[in-house]
């Protein structure tokens, strides 16, 4: 097997077992991997038009972001709110309960982060990142990624 193609496989497998376990940890609190991307960037950026949430997921769920939001409207999870100038413009927003579920979210994310902590102690991660980042560097998951960082960072003083 070439080099290339082992490099592949284990993207591929580490990406299958990391969602592997997500899953299974947030099915604790009754959501999938891509809702609690879609509630994570909510608390974290919102209020947000559906079109700049879409823009910041990374999850490749074959789900619009429409279905997801559809979903978590309808558990009482966000809120469409119709702009005061423009009905046009929604804004998507947390619910009281979502607000909760959103730090659930990030607390079973964080003990997934422990696990890759401890998996990878030792090992030259900035490499790693610097190799993902070119390679993902200008597609589609690669650039809504970017934008998410983009907006952590908020604008430049």
């Amino acid at each position: 097997m070439r080099t290339a193609e082992q490099l592949r496989y284990l993207i591929l497998a580490a990406q299958r077992e990391g969602n592997r376990r997500l899953t299974v940890m947030l099915s604790e609190i009754g959501v999938t991997p891509a809702q609690s991307e879609a509630l994570r960037i909510i608390a974290d950026h919102g209020p947000l038009a559906l079109r700049e949430l879409g823009d910041m997921l990374v999850c490749d769920t074959g789900q619009s972001p429409s279905r997801i939001v559809d979903r978590l409207v309808a558990v009482g999870l966000v809120e469409r709110t119709v702009g005061e100038h423009d009905r046009r413009q929604v804004r998507l927003t947390l619910t009281a309960a979502g607000r909760d579920r959103a730090r659930r979210v990030a607390e079973i994310e964080n003990r997934l982060y422990d696990l890759l902590d401890h998996a990878v102690e030792g090992t030259d991660v900035g490499a790693f990142i610097a190799f993902l980042s070119a390679f993902t560097h200008q597609s589609p998951a690669g650039l809504a990624l970017d934008r998410r960082l983009a907006a952590q960072e908020g604008p430049t003083p």
